[in-house]
């Protein structure tokens, strides 16, 4: 179309308004292709697709339970955001065996609830670690409500804790979070809620724990 274009001249610079009128039909016919051709790119490489490769345990807008296997503690916690299938998040996670100096489980249990709608900070009581999540959403607020499934060791005792940066760095990317170092436990976490994506941002608590008995019921 841009050579009919160079056409619609004579040679004495006059226009031919016929070949002019053609040329702009054939403009519009290749510009109304692109705009289509734009659209179908951005309906296909726009959608907000979560990663294939990844167990997601839950869709959105639905509860979801998960708890490790005997013996073993969560070690790894990634999220997918999407707003228009929620606003909320897919989850998924992995366990790993703890240490054979820990010794066995002794009591295990689900602790408090978490509300929806707000900011918290939650540690395991009782000096348990997590070993489970459960979480139910709630349509009215477009969030969610949380627990921990915290098992005890003996009366082994958190020590050496410390709070991992924000999971995700911002509200509504990937979250990823893998334990980064053998031995080391999730005892709870902190969050911040956010009103209008609808959506928390993670800060995980993480500790070492002892490998003998210790006097302390709740640290």
């Amino acid at each position: 179309w841009k050579h009919l274009f160079s056409k619609c001249y004579t040679r004495y610079k006059i226009v031919d308004t016929d070949c002019l009128r053609q040329w702009f039909q054939a403009s519009e016919m290749h510009l109304k292709c692109a705009y289509l051709l734009t659209g179908l790119i951005i309906a296909v490489y726009g959608q907000n697709y979560p990663p294939h490769d990844v167990h997601w345990i839950n869709q959105y807008r639905q509860g979801f339970n998960f708890q490790c296997p005997d013996g073993e503690a969560l070690v790894v916690i990634q999220s997918y955001y999407d707003q228009n299938e929620g606003p909320d998040r897919v989850w998924s996670f992995e366990c790993m065996p703890t240490p054979v100096d820990l010794g066995q489980a002794t009591e295990c249990w689900w602790d408090d609830i978490m509300h929806p709608g707000m900011e918290w900070y939650h540690t395991c009581t009782n000096n348990g670690i997590v070993a489970g999540i459960q979480s139910r959403y709630f349509e009215s607020v477009q969030d969610r409500d949380w627990q921990f499934l915290c098992c005890k060791y003996n009366r082994r005792c958190p020590y050496q804790c410390w709070q991992t940066t924000d999971v995700p760095e911002h509200y509504q990317e990937e979250g990823h979070f893998v334990m980064p170092q053998y031995g080391y436990f999730i005892r709870g976490a902190g969050t911040t809620f956010s009103a209008v994506p609808r959506d928390r941002q993670w800060k995980y608590i993480i500790c070492q724990m002892t490998t003998f008995d210790c006097p302390f019921d709740n640290l």
